[in-house]
């Protein structure tokens, strides 16, 4: 079994380095850059399952990809926020009509922008999206290049408590910000390999609960970053490791989901995840 790791889901990273991962599976990480790159390496071969947030598998069932979910974290709605600078004259969501915000777009930024504008009476199309990229978002921000950044863990944990900075919106307050674990149809995933791969996850994620001190200085020896152990053990206390197979509700929430930015005209076309829900019930 081929798992890929990318740095920003936190899960696979760990259970990368967890003694005895997968190992009923054969497994073989695979390492790659980000969560947008799931589905080409999905529909190349490289990679068996990946995990990612809620955004990316909309994106792949969007190229007709025909996403295969296999499970679903608890929701994480300490995971992403916006801040602006702390002398700003945006005061409230509103305010961003017409500003610059730097954000990985395709990811669950995407929704956490949408929704949040959405509840102003605003649409993506009325801010300017910045592709983070290689730059450092928060020097971006803080330098004026930027009006706002969309942030998550373990930036997020450094962002907040800084006096030059300002909090505008958590993840919670718009959106679910689950990771889901996925591949696609053309894989071939035996329902037996689906049930196992959820299953050891959820066994993972327990694991990693009663013993947050461990994750956390595994995070930080194997991280180029210079995360210490103790930024590291604030993001891992701050999030529900735990993991449930996919059922209606997860989906219900994808469809919303890829309704909502649909709505905002960030694809062409409407994304049905009902034919998933349909094989549910």
């Amino acid at each position: 079994m081929r798992i890929g790791v990318h740095p920003n889901n936190l899960h696979l990273r760990l259970a990368s380095l967890w003694p005895g991962a997968f190992a009923g599976l054969d497994p073989v990480f695979v390492p790659y850059g980000e969560g947008r790159d799931t589905a080409s390496l999905l529909e190349s071969g490289a990679i068996h399952i990946g995990g990612t947030g809620s955004t990316p598998p909309i994106e792949a069932d969007a190229r007709g990809l025909h996403v295969e979910y296999v499970a679903a974290s608890a929701p994480r709605p300490a995971n992403g926020a916006i801040f602006v600078r702390a002398g700003s004259d945006i005061g409230s969501v509103a305010d961003l009509a017409g500003r610059r915000i730097s954000l990985i777009d395709g990811s669950f930024h995407t929704y956490l922008l949408a929704r949040s504008l959405e509840g102003e009476g605003l649409a993506l199309g009325d801010v300017e999206r910045i592709e983070i990229g290689t730059q450092d978002s928060l020097t971006e921000l803080l330098e004026g290049r930027v009006d706002a950044w969309v942030a998550m863990s373990p930036r997020l944990e450094k962002a907040i408590g800084r006096d030059d900075l300002r909090l505008l919106v958590r993840c919670g307050a718009a959106i679910p910000n689950r990771s889901l674990f996925w591949s696609l149809a053309r894989v071939g995933l035996s329902p037996a390999e689906i049930a196992a791969i959820a299953s050891e996850l959820a066994r993972i994620g327990g694991e990693i609960a009663t013993d947050q001190v461990r994750a956390a200085h595994l995070l930080a020896e194997h991280d180029r970053s210079g995360t210490d152990a103790e930024a590291w053990e604030r993001v891992v206390r701050s999030r529900d490791f735990s993991v449930v197979p996919i059922d209606a509700a997860v989906l219900a929430e994808q469809q919303e989901e890829a309704d909502t930015l649909f709505r905002h005209g960030h694809f062409d076309r409407a994304v049905a995840i009902s034919r998933l829900l349909e094989a549910t019930k």
